[in-house]
């Protein structure tokens, strides 16, 4: 797989195209795998993301049967991606050209189509596509795709309001720490003060104690 081979051996009409193996199936249907270095079929604990595998329920994994990656005659079925276009044209493959349904959504991809500058209004420039009437003697109407990315003065002032509400949340914390280092300290320093006091009616009650056995 991923290897590009000349199609001259394929016939006249293949003559200089170039062909990238992009997967196939053997005999029972099993598919090609990418990184099994084997030319016979392999059982795989597949799990979600792997290919060849399509996992139903979260964090389930499968041990499934997957063919190697090295072509062999054991194959019924062969993709091939035409890499380099030949002398000749295929019939059905290289003599038409399909035009593309849908034109780009994303505002960057539209300016870099239309090769616009940040000043233009992209939305005057999206492509439209047109669906034909429903009934007759209607007219045909048409869509065009919601551009994202797209920085309007709404998105601005969403944005500023955000930070904004960010920054105030911040002050209201920071002031609201400052508060309370203030009021602990003030409850440690009332709270040394009523003990040193404590301290100092002990220290008198025994000076009386102690003078009053004397005399």
């Amino acid at each position: 797989m991923s290897a590009e081979v000349k199609a001259d051996a394929l016939g006249d009409e293949f003559k200089g195209y170039v062909l990238k193996i992009t997967g196939g199936n053997d005999k029972q249907g099993f598919p090609m795998k990418q990184g099994v270095l084997k030319q016979s079929r392999v059982r795989l604990l597949l799990s979600e993301g792997h290919s060849c595998y399509r996992q139903r329920r979260t964090g389930e994994r499968k041990r499934k049967s997957v063919r190697g990656c090295i072509v062999g005659s054991d194959l019924s079925a062969l993709s091939l991606v035409v890499v380099k276009q030949g002398e000749n044209d295929l019939p059905d493959l290289t003599d038409k050209q399909i035009p593309k349904r849908l034109g780009p959504k994303r505002a960057s991809k539209i300016r870099k189509l239309f090769n616009l500058t940040k000043e233009d209004d992209v939305r005057q420039y999206v492509i439209r596509r047109e669906i034909p009437a429903k009934a007759e003697g209607k007219k045909p109407r048409t869509k065009a795709p919601k551009i994202q990315r797209l920085v309007t003065p709404l998105t601005l002032q969403r944005k500023r309001h955000l930070r904004a509400v960010k920054r105030r949340a911040s002050e209201k914390a920071r002031d609201e720490a400052a508060d309370y280092a203030k009021l602990l300290a003030l409850r440690v320093k009332e709270k040394k003060e009523k003990r040193h006091e404590a301290h100092i009616k002990r220290r008198l009650s025994s000076t009386r104690r102690s003078t009053t056995t004397k005399a």
